[in-house]
């Protein structure tokens, strides 16, 4: 009878492996490709597929990117608390995050760029220096409401004076960038993510930040206020 020279096991299970090599860079969309045309297949029973090679080191790399991005959002907010001595104030000013990654999507778009490993990096990288600005900010309104000024009229005042050393902070970041995104040299490509993730979260998370950080701010105090006042009526109820 005719059967194979050789067997490759893994897992205990008998194994086939077929190579091949993608055009381009985007190896998410030639892994999709293959994905739509085994769709078709009606695999026998007792037998399954797997992609693996460079597109299982890609997932695998993106899950521990994510890890490390929550471990590193953790530790700010940590850190965060710790300064402010309080958990309402850093959530506000968490939220700058998310608001970068507006930033980083459209960044990306525009320079025609996918999300890869090092594009991910930025984005950690940018998780800490993002929310630099809110933390001005909001140690600033502490400030006046320390001193006895309103909320409302502290969140404006500080919206007035801090606009200056936050956009010098942005600026000097994204001016620093801007010589990445335009090298040519070899290699620049994978700096050239970097870049365009920073810059891209940078600006739009800047320019979202004194819009919407005020908002938040009033909105979390109201409702921890709420929260509180509930609680001692409780207590004392």
């Amino acid at each position: 009878g005719a059967g194979p020279v050789k067997l490759f096991r893994e897992d205990q299970k008998r194994v086939i492996t077929v190579t091949a090599d993608y055009k381009g860079k985007n190896l998410q969309a030639a892994a999709g490709a293959i994905k739509r045309e085994m769709s078709g297949i009606n695999m026998p029973a007792g037998y399954f597929y797997k992609i693996g090679g460079d597109f299982e080191d890609m997932v695998n790399s993106f899950r521990d990117l994510g890890l490390i991005f929550l471990l590193a959002v953790l530790l700010v907010y940590m850190v965060m608390a710790a300064q402010f001595e309080s958990f309402t104030h850093p959530l506000s000013i968490m939220v700058t995050i998310p608001l970068a990654v507006v930033g980083v999507v459209i960044a990306l778009f525009a320079g025609g760029q996918s999300l890869s490993l090092v594009s991910g990096m930025g984005v950690v990288v940018l998780a800490g220096i993002i929310v630099n600005n809110a933390i001005v900010y909001v140690d600033y309104v502490n400030q006046l409401r320390t001193g006895g000024m309103d909320k409302l009229a502290a969140l404006a005042e500080a919206g007035v004076v801090r606009l200056r050393p936050i956009l010098m902070t942005a600026l000097t970041t994204i001016l620093g960038m801007v010589p990445m995104v335009f090298d040519r040299s070899e290699g620049a490509n994978m700096q050239a993510g970097v870049a365009l993730t920073i810059i891209g979260g940078m600006t739009v998370g800047t320019l979202l930040t004194l819009i919407v950080l005020p908002t938040v701010y009033n909105l979390l105090e109201r409702f921890f206020d709420a929260v509180y006042a509930r609680m001692k009526r409780m207590v004392h109820g």
